[in-house]
């Protein structure tokens, strides 16, 4: 604890700058697979075989990567046929059709308040989420509060594969939520279930209950990727393609 205080100290700096300036400090994200790495079928085959949870799948002409079921174990990333690993995490996307993607109005875009709803997740998630109102995150500084009550909710950051005992108090905190309101899937498990769902408990999708739009994939994704969502839904950035090879070293 007294290391971390005498770096900030003589560092003098207690917040990240992102988005202002892109954050490079190791550990504030876990990275992602590069898309594009995925082009010689023979790698891709490897690889495929290594992804425990098939985010990775191939055949003879063709690999492909789908985020939301990575969990950054960093496999395919390793061993002497690897791809390569993006120490990136604006990898946030926007969710169902056109006509839903709808930013809030200008005098929503920097005061912005967010009600969380846990429906089943295995608690990774929200303790990502618990950083963005601490110091170093501060979303504050950006225009975001947490709300307890969806009567004061702009949007509703949903996290976990949506178990039955929960989709009625979604449906419920959903519909109490006053026009305009938005929804974020936060985390694997939210978007397609990951290694939980869909099972008889669970439907493994929050798109499956309610509307959603933007989703922001990663077992769990990092503040600074659930932070990348939010400023993509008030038009504050832009949606990063997978294939884009952002530099930086395997932590």
């Amino acid at each position: 604890m007294f290391g971390w205080f005498v770096k900030g100290a003589a560092s003098r700096v207690k917040t990240t700058r992102y988005p202002a300036l892109a954050e490079t400090a190791r550990g504030t994200t876990p990275g992602r697979p590069i898309a594009t790495a995925l082009t010689t079928a023979p790698i891709g085959l490897e690889v495929a075989a290594k992804c425990p949870t098939g985010a990775i799948t191939a055949s003879p002409l063709q690999a492909t990567l789908d985020m939301s079921r990575c969990v950054h174990c960093l496999a395919c990333a390793r061993g002497e046929n690897r791809i390569a690993w993006a120490m990136d995490y604006r990898w946030a996307t926007w969710a169902g059709d056109a006509a839903r993607r709808t930013r809030p109005p200008r005098a929503f875009q920097k005061s912005l308040h967010i009600r969380v709803v846990d429906t089943g997740s295995c608690d990774a998630v929200i303790t990502e989420i618990k950083q963005l109102a601490k110091p170093y995150y501060n979303m504050h500084r950006l225009g975001f509060f947490i709300t307890p009550t969806p009567r004061h909710a702009d949007v509703l950051m949903v996290t976990g594969p949506v178990t039955s005992q929960m989709r009625l108090a979604l449906r419920k905190t959903y519909a109490a939520m006053p026009e305009p309101k938005w929804v974020i899937a936060v985390g694997n498990c939210a978007i397609t279930g990951c290694v939980f769902a869909p099972s008889f408990v669970a439907s493994g999708s929050v798109a499956e209950v309610i509307p959603v739009d933007v989703q922001v994939p990663g077992c769990p994704p990092p503040p600074l990727a659930i932070l990348h969502g939010l400023l993509l839904l008030t038009g504050r950035e832009t949606e990063m393609p997978m294939t884009d090879q952002p530099g930086g070293a395997l932590p």
